[in-house]
């Protein structure tokens, strides 16, 4: 029996442009559609959410899960500065729609129907205490939020309540620094 070696095909450079073009653009349409409707990378710029997020940890965050249900307190969420919508925060939500929050003295309390004498935020998870008092009603469509750095954080104690509209998501997957890659980063349990 005799063995004869195969033959390839060398491509021209035409044919090896027009493969490249080509996974290109199948490329563009798996990557675009996952970055607009459902997740993107963000990286944390400052310290308000010391010591749960630092400063250039990157991120992923799930764009979908909003889309399919409300925000839930104690979620950690990316959304568009109210002041300036250009500029990107990460923060907690504290409060939800139709709630009252007070803070005072670094504690939380939320008045809402379920609990019309109020309750205390349970904040153990909280190193860094202090910052601003505040008292807020929110609408139906919106969030009162803080950074886990309170005395160091601008949230909804100095400029307000953060509408629905501008949440663009949560924390979903945290992949840098290497040492703290997490799925559902921040994630504190709420019992209200």
């Amino acid at each position: 029996m005799r063995v004869e070696p195969i033959k390839i095909q060398e491509k021209t450079t035409a044919q090896s442009f027009w493969e490249l073009v080509r996974f290109a653009i199948i490329a563009l349409i798996i990557v675009i559609p996952i970055r607009v409707l459902i997740a993107e990378p963000f990286v944390v710029s400052g310290s308000s959410m010391i010591p749960t997020f630092e400063n250039g940890n990157y991120l992923i965050i799930d764009k979908i899960s909003y889309k399919l249900r409300a925000p839930k307190r104690n979620d950690v969420i990316i959304f568009k500065n109210p002041n300036n919508t250009k500029v990107f925060f990460i923060k907690r939500i504290i409060g939800l729609p139709n709630e009252t929050v007070d803070v005072a003295s670094n504690e939380v309390t939320i008045t809402n129907k379920e609990y019309p004498e109020r309750f205390t935020l349970d904040q153990s998870f909280i190193k860094n205490s202090g910052g601003l008092d505040a008292h807020l009603e929110l609408e139906s469509d919106e969030y009162f939020v803080m950074g886990d750095n309170r005395s160091g954080s601008s949230d909804s104690r100095s400029w307000g309540a953060v509408k629905r509209e501008l949440i663009l998501g949560k924390a979903f997957i945290r992949l840098l620094p290497i040492n703290k890659i997490d799925i559902l980063p921040g994630q504190q349990q709420s019992d209200k």
